[in-house]
């Protein structure tokens, strides 16, 4: 991971490139040396292929931004005026693109184009006809390395993060870890400079990405406009199918709204579940499902689902959301009902209106059970 990354922006080593392929051992069997040498190979094109995408995707979003700036310049000069011409570009994008221009992405797109606008000198006076491949070469980082960037105040900082990460090949994993625990200003603070920058260049196994996890980076699927439908297990997927069709068999009370609804909170990414509009109670139910045993954070989580559903999710003139976690374990399955920061009487309206909690607890346990031996015999859930 010392090694120097690739001109086009590779953010991996030739020894990363193996932890997609089988560590098979060295062997002079015929089969076994052309199974990994396409393993190696199928790794190799996916990891090129997520630099390729992410170069361009990068290069879009500077030009994006530098034509928000442009729109604002002709236009009124007051700081007002730009947060209207986003929200109307957001909107007017979000319709006919879908994913990926939401006002906060428009807001980064902005950001970042004017952290990086000295490069406009560099080839917008040119008649070159491959200058879009030109600007995709001057962004070796992928786009989520620069999102995380842009969230430092401090230029400095933000510029030997950049430099760290290119010349260390740190993935946006390593990246995070770094900027989380202040590395930047532990080395301000060392006496012995060289060693830690030496230490800091040293990878967690965590660290490393596959190339399906590149190719699968949230950003990634919104350029390309790609659905991000797979789910963390069978098992997870098929309870979550089931309770979906339980709940709205229960009566005309629940509408559907939508299966592993993501929402951005900063730079990272989340899913629920579960999305229900319950017509007479007037509100959101968010539904989180977990396979473990309830805890503290599951709580603190569906917490802030609810405020984001509150400010983002919410119409007028409808009530507060509320938020159902249901927790699946072996001998155990508790329903949990998320009503913290709500008013006494709709808390006990929604207690009341809502699916009684034993009931999903025994709906889950039986519906595990039956999906496990599905499972078991190869049957699809």
């Amino acid at each position: 991971m010392n090694e120097a990354v690739e001109p086009t922006g590779s953010l991996t080593s030739e020894n990363q490139l193996t932890t997609d392929s089988l560590l098979t051992p060295i062997s002079e069997d015929p089969y076994v040396i052309t199974l990994t040498t396409v393993l190696d190979l199928m790794a190799s094109a996916r990891h090129a292929a997520s630099r390729s995408i992410n170069a361009i995707m990068t290069a879009t979003y500077w030009e994006i931004g530098r034509q928000i700036v442009q729109l604002e310049q002709k236009g009124d000069a007051r700081a007002e005026y730009g947060k209207q011409i986003i929200s109307r570009l957001a909107k007017d994008l979000g319709d006919r693109l879908g994913r990926g221009f939401q006002k906060s992405n428009l807001f980064q797109m902005r950001s970042f184009y004017l952290n990086y606008v000295h490069l406009e000198a560099e080839f917008l006076d040119t008649n070159d006809p491959e200058i879009f491949q030109t600007l995709s070469g001057k962004f070796p980082l992928p786009w989520s390395h620069y999102v995380k960037l842009l969230s430092l105040k401090s230029s400095d900082a933000r510029s030997f993060y950049e430099t760290e990460a290119l010349q260390g090949g740190w993935s946006v994993r390593q990246l995070s870890r770094q900027i989380d625990t202040q590395y930047y200003e532990r080395i301000l603070l060392s006496r012995n400079k060289a060693a830690m920058l030496k230490k800091g260049s040293a990878t967690n196994a965590t660290d490393a990405m596959t190339a399906e996890e590149e190719l699968k980076d949230p950003f990634v699927l919104e350029f390309l406009d790609l659905k991000d439908e797979y789910s963390e297990s069978d098992l997870e997927d098929a309870l979550i199918r089931h309770i979906e069709s339980f709940l709205l068999e229960l009566g005309g009370d629940f509408t559907f709204v939508g299966r592993q609804r993501r929402l951005r909170i900063g730079d990272q990414w989340f899913r629920v579940d579960l999305l229900f509009f319950h017509r007479r109670l007037r509100c959101l139910v968010i539904i989180d499902l977990k396979l473990g045993e309830f805890n503290y954070a599951d709580a603190g989580q569906m917490h802030m689902y609810l405020n984001y559903a509150r400010e983002h999710w919410t119409y007028a003139d409808e009530n507060p959301p509320v938020g159902l976690i249901l927790c699946n374990k072996k001998n155990e399955a508790v329903a949990h009902y998320a009503l913290e920061g709500l008013s006494n009487i709709l808390a006990a309206e929604y207690q009341i209106t809502l699916p009684n909690e034993k009931v999903l607890a025994a709906e889950l346990e039986r519906t595990r059970r039956a999906i496990e031996q599905r499972l078991e015999t190869g049957d699809k859930p």
